[in-house]
């Protein structure tokens, strides 16, 4: 992922020296579960632990590791040699055993832990402005809107409170994705556990408070990362969804509510009073490439025989740049929310400007109710008024009062046309959430 998506934390955790770290925290949990069976020297196991800590492996060595790849056009072996020139004899005693991808793809899944964590992290950020807001906006009228024409009243915070539901799904899903790839694997080539003992596998998923992976064959089922990146990219539409929403408030014909402009930012190259909702539409364009992300995970799932590597290139770029986008994004939008600029006085105004036609069901179920009037009779007056309101401009109460075939009366219509019998459960939903 490019700098400018990037948060400071992934872009470390994905780095060359950060993968190899990875790479060698399994490769001596291996070591020291062969040398508790007796397989390998517990001395040099104790060897490598304080080498490794006293000169950790850095950037420099990540270097040596790609010269040593460009002559041996093999990752594992170009690791295996470079830890060989760092750190002595005792270092000939990694990777007995074991296969590449029971290295990669065990490291892989530590460093997607971490990153799955930073982002649960993030949508729990995010959750909190929402129900922070939500709570703001508990009683602030504002029109719903459905086919994006005005339906009928509600409040600004059940906007809030909504999005804070949906990202608690999301979180359910991270974690249930995360779990799904905190499995080691270590069963050799093949996965028959030939040069390796299952012990060995289970010894260290044991001490990682990790599970087996039950059966692989060379390679960990891709399955388990398509559900990684399905959860990051159904999360991706959350934000979409949240932004898409503050875009259309932002639209000049609407202003409910807008992104918050800073001081000396500029809207425009030509056109000094603009002001775009940019960092919204950014979370929408990054939402886009966690969907794409997905479809290049479920492609990797189909592999040849037990392995081959053709999800390893695609890996190398997904797994990265999606859990890069989506912290990133969901920081964004979270900035958004958190200094949202909000208009109360445009909402009632913007509910008032067809003249009342947001209260016409009200006024079908009293005539229903307390008139008795036929539902196919009640809405035919209703909808007769209605259309002409859209047509002249003039308020549907108006028409009622003058229409001979509506037995309402004024208190009845005082009642149809009564913003706050809309919102009288709105306490009742917040209730649900402790709010």
């Amino acid at each position: 992922m490019i700098d400018r998506y990037s948060t400071p934390e992934l872009r470390t955790l994905w780095s060359e020296a950060s993968r190899y770290r990875a790479w060698l925290k399994v490769e001596l949990a291996a070591m020291q579960a062969q040398a508790e069976l007796g397989e390998v020297p517990a001395a040099a196991h104790a060897e490598l632990v304080q080498k490794s800590e006293h000169d950790p492996l850095d950037e420099a060595f990540a270097l040596r590791v790609a010269e040593i790849e460009a002559v041996t056009r093999h990752d594992i072996v170009a690791f295996t040699t470079a830890l060989s020139e760092r750190y002595g004899d005792a270092a000939r005693f990694i990777h007995h055993g074991l296969t590449s991808t029971d290295v990669v793809d065990t490291a892989q899944n530590l460093l997607l832990d971490e990153a799955l964590s930073l982002i649960m992290a993030d949508v729990q950020a995010l959750q909190e402005v929402c129900r922070s807001q939500a709570v703001a906006y508990k009683h602030t009228p504002t029109v719903g809107r459905t086919h994006g024409i005005h339906a009928e009243p509600m409040t600004f915070g059940l906007k809030f409170l909504n999005w804070m539901a949906t990202l608690d799904r999301d979180l359910e899903r991270l974690s249930a994705a995360r779990a799904r790839v905190r499995v080691v694997m270590m069963s050799g080539s093949v996965g028959t556990y030939a040069h390796v003992s299952p012990e060995v596998e289970e010894k260290v998923a044991a001490a990682w408070g990790w599970q087996v992976a039950p059966v692989t064959n060379q390679t960990l089922a891709r399955d388990r990362h398509a559900e990684v990146l399905s959860a990051i990219a159904i999360f991706g539409t959350t934000l979409e969804k949240i932004a898409v929403e503050i875009r259309h408030l932002q639209r000049s014909e609407v202003r409910e509510a807008m992104e918050p402009f800073g001081a000396g930012q500029k809207g425009s190259s030509s056109m000094p009073h603009k002001k775009n909702p940019i960092l919204t539409e950014n979370v929408t364009g990054l939402a886009r490439l966690l969907r794409g992300y997905l479809v290049t995970a479920l492609e990797n799932v189909p592999l040849w025989h037990e392995r081959d590597i053709s999800h390893s290139s695609a890996e190398r770029v997904i797994l990265p740049d999606a859990t890069q986008a989506a912290s990133y994004a969901a920081r964004r939008l979270t900035g958004v929310l958190r200094n949202l600029v909000v208009f109360p006085e445009r909402m009632l105004k913007n509910m008032n400007d067809l003249g009342g036609l947001v209260f016409s069901q009200r006024v079908l179920h009293l005539l229903i109710d307390d008139k008795g009037m036929a539902r196919e009779a009640a809405y035919a007056v209703v909808q007769r008024n209605a259309l002409q309101s859209w047509e002249t401009g003039e308020g549907l109460r108006d028409l009622l009062s003058r229409d001979p075939e509506n037995p309402l009366d004024d208190s009845d219509l005082d009642r149809a046309f009564d913003l706050q019998w809309y919102l009288r459960e709105v306490d009742h939903i917040f209730a649900r959430f402790g709010l």
